[in-house]
């Protein structure tokens, strides 16, 4: 290959010469033509930083960049020149000048099954999130946390699904985690790179792609008992399969998932009320005809439906409370995508991404008020739907000796509705709603220069337009269309690596972000207004150490400040209706830490850690003492703790163990003093084992080993609130028994 190509192709790794490499047929580049010689083998092929082709042992993992899955066995680390694919450029990761955690495994697992964002945040600190239930969940990183509360606003965090944006507002869509090649948590804000609303971060779901040529799949299944609590139940199938010879592949992952419910109704007379089911499918298709194209289409179809809120009232019992009427919850979401990709041999890449995410929401609260008798409840009724469209053109170049560029522009129309009504069951009277059309053009650029042989320097920015249009209801009515406005903004990225030793670098960024305004209900009855945007400016300086060799120390280190102005949140007043308001400022400083240590080839250990402080200042917040003037969701500490033991996976039975323990701190439901309650301030601890014999994987693993009735969010129904005595308790100790086999 390197002969034929005149490509320079280099590896150190000791099993290479055994591999056994199908015949290449067909106009391929350097790349295209490895990564279907390394498909299935166990080694990959990343670009040199001299132009040519690295082949390692995949996947690869690097220090605070790993999460140890529970039931995989330790894996080859990271080289340094790994490539970090979420900026956009062929920018290794040791000098990527900024925070970036990189999770590996097929599926990413939570106690032994795959989970959804919202579950990441015990084992990555750096991610908080509310609990309101699958589909409900808001999912912020590293502190910047508007509101505990879903609404009109934009997410402070984005979500991609490969190249393509699930979600703009609201909650993200929950998706299961299956099947995935890697998630990638790129610390904020990413306004240069990914536009506006990526203030906290952007979290990146990379699947794994159609494998051209290969016909193989995937299935597992478990149970799960929860104490005092219902069944549960989690069932997955992948299959990878070629269409036209090694010119098109599909790939399609499918599953159903129960979570069993662990609340009782003591009015009702129900228990396990709060059961969840989600049923989904994934299905991708990658055409290659030659000359360095590659086109990938592939679609998402999920629904979530519970049965009930997953609330208790701390004055009737841990795990119950009282409700006239079922609160469910349901969720539809529907996503497509388009990617092209142009690759030449000098380094140059196109790439065309189009997606749109259809999402409609329903969710209802029991709104009797105390002491009223059972035979006329009161229902309020919350409608949500969204249509996300989204258009991006990118171009980028990697060249010899580090240096790199990046230009692009993107085009985002983001529609949301909000309509709600309150009465009787089977009849309801409209109150105020709103709706909000975004449009955003932006054209953006990024450039990575070497400046010294140690020494490289990132300089970058995007132009952004946008337009925001509302009504006051999610029914047009004539005279009801409000002006929208015009924001025009340009945010710049300053970053800088320097390399201290070979595996050792320091980073240091700045960069800022911002989120549109709109419409949205505000304060008193049947009242609308406008909420302003909000911007964020950010500081950091950080170490990463990259572990190399089968065993060794990999870590990371980095301190951050942020000033955030004119916060929008979506919150709630005394009589439990939602409204939108710029809340106040606030200044945020963080420090975090991870370390991985591999000691022997079966030993690992690591450990994570979030510090952060900060204060929020304007009218709502000078309603709460000083020491309780703080963002929402956001403890001044959490951690998290790993330690795992594996046998040799060539054994006739290779056993897997892992335990687990995190923390996470107090934190308070909302800024202000209505909102001034507490939550968190826990600890879990999880054990998880599995024994792979004759290709079949048999797993268990328990959670909440202590059974500990900790209260992780303090919030459940509007009508509630002033009492401050909600709480949405940890899952009871659950223990789950799976299999799966790969062919």
């Amino acid at each position: 290959m390197a002969r034929a190509t005149g490509t320079e192709i280099v590896s150190t790794e000791p099993g290479l010469h055994r591999i056994v490499t199908r015949p290449l047929r067909g106009r391929l580049t350097a790349g295209q033509a490895l990564e279907r010689l390394l498909a299935g083998s166990g080694y990959r092929a990343v670009p040199g930083r001299w132009g040519g082709h690295r082949i390692v042992a995949a996947p690869a993992i690097a220090s605070r960049d790993r999460v140890p899955s529970p039931i995989r066995p330790p894996r080859e680390p990271a080289p340094a020149d790994i490539v970090v694919t979420a900026s956009k450029q062929h920018v290794p990761l040791l000098r990527y000048p900024g925070s970036l955690t990189l999770l590996t495994g097929t599926p990413v697992q939570i106690n032994g099954t795959a989970g959804d964002i919202s579950d990441l945040a015990r084992p990555l600190p750096i991610l908080q999130s509310t609990q309101l239930g699958p589909g409900r969940n808001k999912v912020f990183i590293r502190g910047i946390a508007d509101s505990s509360f879903n609404g009109t606003t934009q997410s402070t965090a984005s979500v991609y699904l490969d190249d393509v944006q699930l979600n703009a507002s609201g909650p993200d869509p929950a998706l299961r985690l299956y099947d995935m090649r890697a998630i990638e948590v790129m610390e904020g804000p990413q306004g240069t790179l990914y536009g506006a609303g990526a203030i906290g971060g952007v979290l990146r779901l990379v699947t794994n792609a159609p494998v051209l040529g290969e016909t193989s799949g995937w299935a597992g299944a478990g149970l799960t008992a929860t104490h005092g609590g219902g069944a549960g139940f989690d069932v997955a199938a992948r299959v990878n399969a070629p269409l036209l010879s090694d010119r098109l592949a599909l790939r399609t992952v499918a599953y159903a998932v129960r979570d069993g419910g662990y609340i009782d109704d003591t009015r009702r007379r129900l228990s396990g009320v709060n059961r969840t089911d989600t049923l989904g499918m994934r299905a991708a298709f990658r055409g290659d005809p030659g000359g360095g194209w590659r086109i990938d289409v592939g679609g998402v179809a999920q629904s979530i439906h519970s049965r009930d809120s997953q609330y208790a009232v701390s004055s009737i019992g841990a795990l119950a409370r009282r409700s006239a009427i079922a609160q469910p919850f349901d969720d539809r979401f529907l996503f497509g995508r388009a990617t092209v990709t142009k690759a030449w041999d000098d380094g140059l890449t196109f790439v065309s991404a189009t997606g749109v995410a259809a999402r409609r929401s329903r969710e209802r609260f029991d709104a009797t008020p105390s002491g009223s008798p059972m035979r006329a409840p009161a229902v309020y009724s919350i409608d949500n739907d969204k249509l996300l469209l989204s258009q991006e053109f990118r171009v980028s170049r990697s060249l010899a000796g580090g240096r790199s560029w990046l230009a692009g522009f993107t085009f985002v129309s983001d529609r949301s509705a909000l309509s709600r009504t309150v009465g009787t069951i089977g009849g309801g009277v409209d109150i105020t709603g709103v709706s909000n059309l975004t449009r955003a053009a932006s054209g953006f650029g990024e450039v990575t220069m070497p400046l010294l042989d140690r020494l490289s320097m990132t300089l970058g920015g995007r132009y952004t337009a946008a337009r925001v249009d509302g009504e006051p209801s999610a029914t047009r009515r004539a005279g009801a269309f409000i002006k929208g406005r015009e924001t025009q903004r340009f945010d710049p990225t300053i970053a800088a690596s320097y390399r201290i030793a070979g595996s050792l670098a320091a980073f240091a960024r700045y960069q800022t972000g911002f989120r549109t305004g709109g419409l949205a209900v505000a304060q008193g009855i049947g009242r609308v207004a406008n909420y302003e945007p909000d911007a964020i400016r950010f500081a950091e300086l950080g170490l990463r150490r990259l572990r190399h060799g089968a065993t060794g120390i990999g870590a990371t280190l980095s301190v951050s400040t942020a000033h955030w102005t004119d916060i929008q949140a979506d919150l709630l007043n005394r009589r439990g209706q939602p409204f939108t308001t710029n809340l106040g400022d606030a200044n945020i400083q963080t420090v975090e830490a991870s370390v991985d240590w591999v000691p022997t080839t079966r030993i690992s250990i690591a450990a994570s850690a979030l510090y952060t402080h900060n204060v929020v200042t304007g009218p709502i917040a000078d309603q709460s003492r000083r020491d309780n003037r703080r963002l929402p969701d956001t403890p001044p500490f959490a951690a998290h703790g790993a330690i795992g033991y594996a046998w040799p996976e060539d054994a006739a039975i290779a056993p897997r163990i892992t335990a687990t323990i995190d923390y996470v701190g107090r934190s308070v439901l909302g800024t202000g003093d209505l909102l001034d309650v507490s939550q968190g301030d826990y600890l879990a601890l999880g054990v998880n084992a599995a024994v792979r014999r004759r290709g079949v994987d048999w797993t268990v693993g328990i959670d909440n080993l202590t059974d500990a009735h900790a209260n992780r969010f303090a919030f459940g129904n509007p009508f509630g609130l002033t009492a401050r005595n909600q709480t949405t308790p940890l899952r009871p100790r659950s223990l789950r028994v799976g299999l799966a086999k790969a062919w």
